[in-house]
């Protein structure tokens, strides 16, 4: 499979609209009936195909990855059709709660409150789940010509953003890099203009690992004075990519679409660590179950010891309906996301710039969709 972004529009504002072509056509590859759940997809060897059409929307993040899927799914199923909105997570969450979306992509959980009452008022009074599907790690990328192996300790990327420190040759930067040529040149420090769960979780690193520098808070907006707010994941890249001096947080599997250098960031384990996907994951399997039931929101470990992992992660959440989903959308809207899930499913994120979910939570995931109805 080609894992390039296959016509992505930039702003990733766009309507995935994908006509699933002939179930079980390719490698002759069975298929089951998924009006009944469909047969476990652990082993990536049955797919549970269904017809009809879901719409959904939200976050940005897991753009890449829903084309992707989708696109593996068309090889399998017929009569089928899904349309994907990347519009940011606060727009899908919105969407799904006045029922214009079977499905919403969010970076964030539900907060408990007016979002999750909301949610479940559409569901009809049944609770709405959030259902980790991706892990997509937070890139911290910059444009530095002559520095390649930028590496920063959690204070010093709290200043970074928070405008207190100006120039790349500051002696903080320098403390961190004792082997680099570090310019003068003055620093721009890309943030998210839009309400954005990228920024909820980065700044909810920030907040963990370093709150007498980050007084600022968790949000989705940016609250900071100073830098360069820009639209949706795609905008952030694409202002760093031509700045000279830049630095932001971005999705990895932005960064890596644009050739971005990313910086290794320094964990609880008192190492600078690189992200790869191995990294990132070693952080997800270690993050805590905060919902019950079949609801699986996360709490993440930003100060995690664990050897070898990078720490600045998110995942990004489907959120669907625990029961009161319109029964002609339910076969697929199990079919489908029965698959992302699966093993099959999961391989195909790191190619991608993301991690694949760690077994503990995707086996718990694949059972909570199951469970729909």
């Amino acid at each position: 499979m080609n894992f390039k972004r296959h016509g992505l529009i930039a702003g990733f504002a766009l309507t995935a609209t994908l006509a699933l072509a002939a179930c079980g056509s390719d490698n002759n590859e069975p298929s089951t009936s998924a009006t009944n759940g469909g047969a476990s997809q652990g082993a990536g060897s049955t797919v549970a195909c269904a017809s009809g059409t879901l719409t959904s929307q939200g976050s940005s993040a897991q753009g890449n990855a829903m084309s992707e899927w989708a696109k593996a799914y068309q090889q399998k199923c017929s009569g089928a059709q899904v349309n994907y909105q990347a519009t940011a997570s606060g727009a899908g969450i919105t969407a799904f709660q006045g029922g214009t979306a079977d499905f919403a992509g969010s970076d964030s959980s539900l907060k408990a409150g007016d979002e999750q009452t909301k949610a479940a008022a559409r569901c009809g009074g049944a609770p709405a789940l959030n259902l980790p599907m991706v892990t997509g790690p937070i890139a911290i990328a910059y444009n530095l010509d002559g520095v390649k192996d930028l590496q920063l300790k959690p204070d010093t990327l709290a200043k970074i953003f928070a405008g207190t420190i100006k120039t790349w040759d500051d002696a903080a930067i320098k403390a961190d890099n004792p082997s680099a040529t570090l310019p003068s040149t003055a620093i721009l420090a890309v943030h998210r203009g839009d309400s954005s769960g990228t920024t909820e979780n980065f700044t909810g690193y920030l907040t963990s690992v370093s709150p007498s520098v980050w007084t600022f808070g968790k949000d989705k907006v940016w609250k900071a004075p100073g830098g360069s707010g820009e639209q949706k994941s795609d905008g952030v890249a694409g202002a760093i990519k031509k700045t000279a001096g830049a630095i932001g947080y971005v999705e990895w599997s932005f960064a890596k679409t644009n050739t971005l250098a990313t910086a290794k960031v320094y964990n609880g384990a008192g190492e600078y660590t690189a992200l790869t996907g191995e990294a990132a994951g070693k952080t997800i399997a270690g993050a805590k179950i905060t919902g019950t039931g079949d609801d699986l929101a996360l709490t993440i470990d930003y100060k995690t010891t664990e050897a070898g992992a990078y720490p600045i992660v998110l995942v990004t959440y489907e959120i669907v309906c625990s029961k009161g989903n319109a029964a002609d959308k339910l076969p697929l809207l199990k079919g489908f996301l029965g698959f992302t899930v699966s093993s099959d499913g999961q391989k195909q994120l790191d190619k991608l710039g993301y991690a694949p979910l760690p077994e503990t939570v995707r086996a718990k995931v694949e059972a909570s969709i199951k469970n729909l109805a």
